[in-house]
């Protein structure tokens, strides 16, 4: 844990592998979140580079956003992963803006800390993740307040997975978890991400048909990205090259969603 000088945050940075007395990640971070003596706790991964500013609040979480880039030129498969992330980074502003939020990321996450301790139950430590999307359905279901700021200078930088390998295993881990979801809008959002999948799985023609609808909804944020990383244009992805990950993206989302499902081993603490 680290203090902030204002002593009104803690910063709380998991280590990979963190197993607190065999109990799991998301005990070690009730152990770390409740012995804090700050009002919020700020939630950041290990591997992000963290924001240079964070906002002042009154609201019991604060979804903060996220910016996927590389150090050096982007392989194709990381191509894959900051269009896919732009993508995501769109849905959970834009549905966490209209009160129905659908996603958050412990990559960059401000929550009252006395909020987070009376959620631990909710987060359903017999499954070694989402400690984040479960925090984000027992606050709904309680009714606290959630907002979601999408200025640049509250924006942490994420990696992308280095291999197809490294993302499969990521993206399958996240699947795990999916049958636990119970928030409505989660559920639905999911069911029609999925349906959406397998109609462009079994007809490709779906794919073009719902490109315009996947481009929009990346481009804004692609663009975003670019314009704030214009010296380095390590997150600009090519209107070509998303046309041709479309291709791909029903086929590898699928593979990692019935992986997921299917082989994925909840660990129990």
């Amino acid at each position: 844990m680290k203090q902030l000088p204002h002593n009104t945050i803690t910063t709380v940075i998991p280590r990979r592998g963190i197993n607190d007395e065999g109990k799991g990640k998301k005990y070690a971070l009730y152990q770390l979140i409740s012995s804090a003596e700050t009002e919020y706790v700020h939630l950041l991964d290990d591997d992000v580079v963290p924001p240079s500013q964070l906002p002042d609040t009154t609201a019991d979480m604060v979804i903060l956003p996220l910016r996927m880039e590389t150090e050096n030129s982007p392989t194709l498969v990381e191509r894959l992963q900051i269009a896919e992330y732009a993508a995501i980074q769109e849905l959970t502003i834009r549905t966490a803006r209209q009160g129905h939020a659908v996603m958050c990321s412990g990559a960059n996450l401000l929550v009252k800390r006395q909020r987070w301790v009376e959620s631990y139950h909710d987060l359903h430590p017999e499954i070694a993740s989402g400690d984040d999307m479960f925090l984000l359905e027992s606050f709904k279901r309680r009714g606290l307040t959630i907002v979601v700021v999408d200025q640049h200078e509250y924006t942490a930088i994420v990696r992308p997975q280095p291999t197809l390998h490294a993302l499969l295993r990521q993206r399958m881990r996240w699947a795990g978890k999916a049958p636990a979801y119970t928030d409505k809008d989660i559920r639905r959002c999911g069911s029609i991400v999925f349906l959406a999948l397998l109609l462009q799985l079994i007809c490709p023609l779906f794919i073009l048909l719902n490109f315009p609808i996947e481009y929009k909804l990346a481009h804004s944020r692609l663009q975003q990205w670019a314009t704030l990383n214009a010296a380095h244009t390590k997150s600009k992805i090519r209107f070509l090259t998303i046309l041709l990950l479309s291709f791909v993206y029903p086929l590898y989302a699928v593979v990692s969603l019935l992986g997921g499902l299917f082989s994925h081993r909840r660990p129990t603490y």
